[in-house]
């Protein structure tokens, strides 16, 4: 049984193989690592996939995907239409547990999805990285990171660089700095995003993946192989 997820559309053994070459440091994570195993998120239209991103944002994992249950329940276990959401009554969306700053952010989404500043799925896969991060943050909540997280693990873009994400600095710091060898990892270890930037050039295009790789560094931190899968 699937769970409804695919494989990226680029050549995954194809970047490991350049970035292994391009960054000798990075190439002993990806040895250690193991294989690029990232699969997309059910590709669900720019609308559906930020009104879900919107409801977890802040919370715990099972707290929003209940609020998230609760509100396509409301709407016949489908996610609502714009239109329909912002039709739908305050008292309607707190029933479902949204609060009323994640209430009003939907009802931006849903403006700004009819209006068009929010592209169609169709629209979307024809515009660059920077391109949907300007038109995506223009609604209320969603910030660049939201955006990029979308870029990575639903639209399945190979160059994007997270570099605010604390697990893409923490991994960075792991893999590339001279850390104490007794001191517990905290935020002061952080690497900073200048000297990341600087360091990721030579990623390019691939920096999807590296990313990736970072968030694993951080999942191997302390461990003599990978996890089990």
């Amino acid at each position: 049984m699937t769970d409804g997820r695919r494989p990226v559309r680029y050549d995954a053994a194809l970047a490991c193989r350049e970035l292994s070459a391009a960054d000798p440091k990075l190439a002993q994570l990806i040895e250690r690592a193991g294989p690029f195993t990232l699969r997309l998120k059910s590709q669900h239209s720019p609308f559906e996939a930020l009104l879900e991103s919107i409801i977890y944002q802040q919370i715990h994992g099972k707290a929003a995907a209940a609020i998230l249950k609760r509100l396509l329940t409301l709407f016949g276990e489908i996610h609502p239409s714009p239109k329909h959401l912002l039709e739908a009554s305050d008292d309607m969306l707190r029933s479902a547990g949204l609060s009323a700053s994640k209430a009003k952010a939907l009802r931006d989404l849903a403006a700004k999805t009819i209006d068009g500043t929010v592209p169609t799925l169709t629209a979307i896969r024809r515009m660059s990285d920077e391109e949907i991060v300007e038109r995506l943050t223009q609604v209320r909540g969603i910030g660049t990171w939201t955006v990029e997280m979308l870029l990575i693990f639903r639209l399945g873009r190979p160059d994007v660089f997270p570099m605010t994400d604390y697990g893409v600095r923490k991994g960075f710091a792991l893999t590339f700095k001279k850390l104490p060898k007794h001191k517990p990892f905290d935020a002061t270890l952080l690497a900073l995003p200048k000297e990341m930037l600087r360091r990721a050039e030579k990623w390019r295009p691939w920096r999807s993946v590296a990313s990736w790789y970072l968030w694993r560094a951080c999942d191997l931190y302390g461990k003599p192989s990978p996890p089990p899968e």
